[in-house]
Parts: C-alpha cells; sequence; structure tokens
C-alpha cells in the first residue's frame, strides 16, 4: 500500500479521462478498464480527504459533466459512501 491520494489528483485523472473520451481518444471499453484501475487505486490508497469532502467532489464532477450519474454511483458504491 503506497500514500494516500490526494483528492485534486483524482479530479484530474477524472478529467482526463472524460477528455480523452470527449476527443474519442478512448474507447467505452478502454474508459471502463481506466475507471475500473482507478477505482482500485482509490481503494487500495485510500483518498486523503473526509467524507463529506469526498462526496462533494463527486458531485461536483457530476454537475460539471465529467462524469455520469452512473459512474457516481459506481463510484459511491465502490468507495463504500452508498
Amino acid at each position: 500500500m503506497g500514500e494516500t491520494i490526494k483528492l485534486a489528483d483524482f479530479v484530474q485523472k477524472m478529467e482526463t479521462l472524460h477528455g480523452e473520451m470527449q476527443q474519442g481518444k478512448l474507447r467505452h471499453g478502454d474508459y471502463d478498464q481506466r475507471l475500473a484501475r482507478i477505482i482500485s487505486e482509490l481503494r487500495d490508497r485510500k483518498l486523503d480527504a473526509e467524507r463529506p469532502l469526498i462526496e462533494s467532489t463527486i458531485n461536483d464532477l457530476l454537475g460539471r459533466g465529467v462524469i455520469t450519474p452512473a459512474v457516481k454511483d459506481h463510484l459511491r458504491t465502490r468507495l463504500g459512501l452508498a
């Protein structure tokens, strides 16, 4: 297990993933694999933030269109926030 992941790094990874998908650099299967890797890393290393801030950040990503409602639900469930 490594260091905890900073919330800003998580946001940057999600924004990068979204941008690459929007630009057509990723197929849906590739997106799903990368998202699964990000979630796995989050579960292994943990986010360096309290639950309310993590929830707020996920809601912000949804509001800005970086993630879909389905991805939000998936993140919340896999991170034990649901």
